[in-house]
């Protein structure tokens, strides 16, 4: 079963790109960040026709999540459960869902940026990580296969930026940014990717200016948590470069896990 995430920056402007992605990699199931799309207006149609059924969380013009799956999505929830888990969070930034295909309890993630910082915005991100942290351990201990996918916003370390003088000052890489992640590493995820490549770069994001593709000029920010039980299952998990070569791509790449499910 391969489980992808994927911030396609607008599913309007990336359609056809998605399209080609969706039949040339053909994954089990595509979490997709930035779709900027409200539900009524997310093309729906063009990817039932492929096959897909299709679960989205939208918002006008920002953020926006989706989950694409060959086989039924069940038990959806949209938005973060509130810190008890209680209820759905009434945040107005559409920025989370979850649902289960084939017993595996997948999460799509679009975490805040958190810049400028100080101020609201990371404030903003550092609750919104907290709450995230709670309902990760929640899923932890359902004790079901559970993948957290998405563009989490996050620099884990150093090593995962180009440069990391430049970001020294970016919410991205700060301690309190980190230290969320980190915690949820101590909860018994995996970080997929580094189990299979403890070292080196592997960058997901390359901004539009300054050649950064070109040049290789890259952080990694894209990420794929396992639970205990999805881990035991890991076969396989990289980053496909491809799509962002592509003519009109998306600043991100798609990163994906294998699990023997």
């Amino acid at each position: 079963m391969k489980i992808a995430t994927f911030n396609i920056n607008g599913i309007k402007a990336r359609l056809p790109r998605l399209l080609e992605w969706l039949d040339e990699f053909a994954p089990d199931v595509a979490c997709l960040q930035e779709i900027k799309s409200i539900d009524e207006n997310f093309p729906r149609l063009e990817l039932e026709e492929r096959g897909w059924n299709v679960e989205t969380h939208g918002q006008k013009s920002f953020n926006g999540v989706a989950i694409l799956s060959k086989e039924p999505i069940d038990d959806v929830v949209r938005r973060l459960p509130s810190m008890d888990g209680s209820d759905e969070d009434e945040d107005e930034q559409a920025r989370y869902m979850e649902a289960t295909v084939r017993g595996v309890r997948i999460a799509t993630i679009y975490l805040p940026n958190g810049n400028p910082r100080p101020g609201p915005k990371f404030d903003y991100k550092l609750a919104w990580m907290e709450q995230l942290c709670a309902q990760a351990q929640r899923l932890r201990d359902s004790e079901m296969p559970v993948v957290l996918a998405g563009d989490y916003n996050v620099i884990p370390k150093d090593v995962d930026c180009y440069n990391p003088v430049a970001w020294v000052e970016d919410a991205l890489t700060q301690p309190e940014s980190r230290g969320y992640l980190r915690t949820m590493i101590n909860l018994g995820y995996t970080d997929g990717l580094r189990q299979i490549q403890p070292h080196g770069p592997a960058y997901s994001y390359w901004d539009f200016q300054r050649g950064a593709w070109q040049k290789d000029n890259g952080i990694r920010i894209d990420h794929l948590l396992l639970s205990p039980q999805a881990a035991d299952r890991l076969v396989d998990c990289q980053v496909d470069r491809i799509p962002r070569g592509k003519e009109k791509p998306s600043d991100h790449t798609p990163v994906w896990v294998e699990l023997n499910v």
